[in-house]
């Protein structure tokens, strides 16, 4: 949320606003999907058109992290959240990759909310700044992933 010197609440940005309205359109489309099976179809053809609509370096990162966590957590299901691709447990979101266009931001994050199981003691990482998607990075994606799953 924008604010000035003074520390004065000025408001969303146009940013957030734009993924608040994409959250409240996901919401509406999703309640109006028939079986669970048309439903997890249309979400996942929803992810993989939002991964093909990003800038290219974002779009390949995406493409890859969105493999990655196929592969090595099945029982995600893929699915809007606030117009970003993320996976979800139950109906929860577990995951989601924010690419840096969203929020004009230097970077692209994989981030993991409360249903993931990634608890490290008092204090742990919750998002991870992505610049590129290596064999290496992949790998760290992977155990971060079965980890907050099971």
């Amino acid at each position: 949320m924008s604010s000035t010197e003074s520390g004065t609440y000025e408001g969303f940005t146009a940013e957030e606003r734009a993924a608040m309205k994409e959250h409240a359109q996901e919401q509406k489309k999703a309640a109006r999907r028939a079986s669970r099976e048309e439903k997890a179809a249309e979400a996942l053809r929803d992810v993989l058109t939002k991964i093909s609509e990003m800038q290219d370096s974002d779009r390949i990162m995406a493409e890859r992290v969105h493999a990655v966590i196929t592969a090595n957590a099945p029982a995600l299901a893929p699915r809007l959240w606030y117009g970003m691709p993320a996976y979800a447990l139950d109906g929860k979101v577990v995951c989601f990759f924010q690419s840096a266009a969203k929020f004009k931001a230097r970077y692209a994050t994989l981030g993991f909310n409360d249903p993931a199981k990634l608890d490290d003691g008092p204090m742990w990482a919750t998002a991870f700044a992505l610049t590129e998607v290596t064999p290496e990075v992949e790998e760290r994606i992977a155990a971060l992933i079965k980890r907050a799953v099971n």
